[in-house]
Formats: structure tokens, C-alpha cells, sequence
């Protein structure tokens, strides 16, 4: 988690303190100004999970996207050896041919 995540909860749990406390002095319903606060409260560790969440599907990508590249380097290792086993068969039957064609 990063500090301003942090620092934007901390801030939105004050202000519902605050909202809270205007309520209780306007209605002194305890009820209406704890549940307030709660609810902000909540909505900041929503946002807290949420932002976690998505750093470790991102993690995950990544690690997957690493894996992906270094399966694509092997297997292009493997084309390019391949092929250029082909390319000097195929050579090697041209000069045969060519070296017959001259007989």
C-alpha cells in the first residue's frame, strides 16, 4: 500500500468524523453519526482492497508475461536452429544437383 492511500483514508475517516459530529449536534441521534462514520470507514478499506487487489493481479501479469517472453526466446532458439539445419541441407542437395548437372 502506498502512504497516500493511506493518507486519503485517514483523511476521509476525519472528515466523516467530522460530518458525524455535525449530525449528532443537529439531530443528537448517536446512531446516525457512528453509522456515518462507519460507513466511510468501510468505503476506505473497500478502496484499501480493491487498490491491493489489483497490485497483485498486476504482479501476477508481470510474472506471467517474464515467463511468456523467456518461452518465446527458447522457442525461437529452436526455429532458428531448425531452420538453419534446413538451409544447409537444402544447400548441400542444391550443390549435389548442380555438382551432377555438370557430369
Amino acid at each position: 500500500m502506498e502512504a497516500r492511500n493511506i493518507i486519503f483514508s485517514v483523511v476521509m475517516v476525519f472528515s466523516a468524523f467530522v460530518l458525524a459530529y455535525k449530525l449528532y449536534e443537529r439531530y443528537h441521534d448517536p446512531a446516525m453519526a457512528l453509522s456515518a462514520v462507519i460507513l466511510v470507514g468501510m468505503l476506505a478499506l473497500l478502496f484499501l482492497s480493491v487498490d491491493e487487489r489489483l497490485r497483485r493481479i498486476e504482479r501476477g501479469l508481470s510474472e506471467k508475461e517474464r515467463s511468456l517472453r523467456v518461452s518465446l526466446q527458447s522457442v525461437e532458439e529452436e526455429v532458428k536452429e531448425k531452420v538453419g539445419t534446413a538451409a544447409r541441407r537444402l544447400e548441400e542437395v542444391r550443390e549435389e544437383i548442380l555438382k551432377r548437372g555438370y557430369r
